[in-house]
């Protein structure tokens, strides 16, 4: 895999202070906020510099029940075309559901939610990988992503999962260690355990990032500096094999340039001692493996030496060999003296309770009713689009999960949206004042994201306005007039808003 070094999250609100920071090898850019054919001019400046540009995709949802949509393929296959990119990088996760495979609405999540780590999870997602990897002109390497709940009935680890998927695809590994720290604080899996089943050869680079607790859930929010216990992971994964690359991801709530500075330095120098330590160790073991060889091959000159003629066995009809100390070993196991049946790994017997089955193909040991590609992916999606429609459009949790989590999980969605709406239309914020949030969320609970998040933002004000409000008579009379100028003539407008326009304008001729 080729060396990337150390880089940090390119965003427009710190392209200068990236493009200012040195040592900085290589940034990653989200795809979604690229076009093709206009490159900003910090990213083209970075470029002619040496600087590596890997666009990383949030769209494509590849963990979901449909197949990935052609137009977002040829899409990110574009913008890594534009940018040289090596390769580019998406989640294991996804991101919509519902629609004509389970004929339900089809609705948005707006953020990247975990699928289940299940034999029909992981058949539809590597699948999904495949076509892919065939659509796009570089490798892909897919990311570990960090998670509030877990799903019921799950049948692999963590590190089982990523290891069947790298086995069956070929793709490599963006391992995110503050997403392994999440799901250790709010899932309690184990980081290391998850480092240890991964096969960290397939690591094309690693995410580090900050977080923050709050009432005993982590929120990996990308707006806080990287905490000890972040790097603490990715000093064991630095330990057991150097990553070809580091990044450090920062989304919001950017600090000055030389904090960031501290956290890449910090970031170098965790990898730089945990590498050291790791070769050292390995270095240890690799002689102390000499050594026992050594002994082995010791013993074995003097078992040879031991070899001595034996007393001819009665009726043998000619002389025998015994060999010193093997008559036990011969038989050993074995009442008949046969050699013992080899334990199969992760057979019956040759698994111990508690740990994961063994990788199998794709469909093997299935019944063959309903067992099809498509009864698996019909299987995924409607447990996709009944966790979906319960976090975005108030049905009822389905059977199994943690309740408590998933209304946590749901209201972190809803102030994710009101977030990004407040900043594709930030006139509303200005127009609501203090009233905006509290508004939009209350809107968010049973309204789901359909048409992405400038609708979003049409849509929540057409909302207020059929309800006649806000209250003040001169907000809504803006917030009227905003929405007049941006929705444009619409079919199936229905007439009360209409009507509440109307009214607003009315009003306001009439101040």
């Amino acid at each position: 895999m080729r060396e990337l070094g150390t880089g940090i999250g390119w965003r427009p609100e710190i392209a200068d202070a990236v493009e200012g920071l040195a040592g900085v090898d290589w940034v990653e850019v989200v795809a979604e906020n690229l076009c093709a054919g206009h490159v900003p001019e910090s990213l083209l400046r970075l470029r002619e510099r040496g600087v590596t540009v890997v666009p990383h995709g949030v769209s494509l949802g590849l963990g979901g029940a449909d197949r990935p949509d052609a137009g977002r393929l040829a899409e990110l296959a574009a913008k890594a075309t534009a940018l040289g990119a090596p390769l580019v990088t998406e989640h294991i996760a996804f991101v919509r559901a519902g629609g004509p495979l389970t004929a339900s609405p089809a609705l948005e999540a707006g953020h990247l939610l975990p699928v289940p780590r299940t034999w029909d999870a992981l058949d539809v997602l590597c699948e999904n990988v495949r076509i892919a990897q065939d659509a796009l002109p570089v490798p892909l390497a897919l990311e570990n992503i960090a998670a509030l709940f877990s799903w019921p009935g799950e049948e692999l680890t963590e590190g089982r999962f990523l290891a069947e998927l790298v086995e069956r695809t070929g793709v490599r590994l963006l391992i995110d260690v503050a997403n392994l720290h999440t799901n250790h604080v709010n899932r309690g899996e184990d980081p290391a355990k998850a480092l240890a089943e991964l096969p960290v050869e397939a690591i094309a680079y690693v995410h580090v990032a900050g977080g923050v607790e709050r009432d005993g859930v982590w929120h990996d929010s990308h707006a806080h500096p990287v905490p000890p216990a972040v790097l603490d992971i990715l000093s064991d994964l630095a330990s057991r094999a150097t990553p070809p690359g580091v990044l450090l991801e920062r989304d919001d709530d950017f600090p000055p340039a030389q904090d960031l500075a501290a956290e890449l330095a910090a970031i170098r120098a965790t990898v730089r001692d945990a590498t050291a330590r790791g070769a050292a160790a390995r270095g240890a073991t690799v002689r102390g493996a000499a050594a026992r060889g050594a002994t082995v091959r010791g013993a074995a000159a003097r078992g040879t030496a031991a070899i001595r003629p034996a007393a001819p066995v009665a009726g043998a009809g000619g002389p025998a060999v015994a060999l010193a100390g093997a008559g036990a070993a011969a038989g050993a196991g074995a009442p008949d003296g046969r050699c013992p049946a080899p334990r199969v790994a992760g057979g019956p017997a040759g698994r111990a309770a508690g740990d994961a089955p063994a990788p199998r193909v794709a469909g093997a040991g299935r019944p063959v009713a309903g067992a099809g590609p498509g009864a698996v992916r019909q299987r995924v999606g409607i447990a996709q689009a009944a966790l979906l429609s319960a976090l975005v459009a108030g049905t009822p949790a389905p059977e199994g999960f943690d309740r408590a989590r998933l209304r946590v999980q749901s209201r972190a969605l809803a102030a994710k949206r009101a977030g990004i709406v407040a900043k594709v239309a930030p006139e509303l914020p200005q127009i609501l004042g203090a009233g905006y949030r509290p508004a939009f969320l209350a809107y968010a609970g049973s309204r789901p994201l359909r048409g992405g998040h400038r609708r979003d933002a049409l849509d929540f004000a057409e909302h207020l306005l059929i309800a006649g409000r806000p209250e003040d008579p001169v907000a809504r009379r803006r917030l009227t007039t905003w929405w007049r100028e941006r929705a444009g003539a619409r079919p199936g407008r229905t007439g009360r808003l209409v009507r509440a326009a109307r009214a607003a304008l009315a009003g306001r001729r009439a101040a």
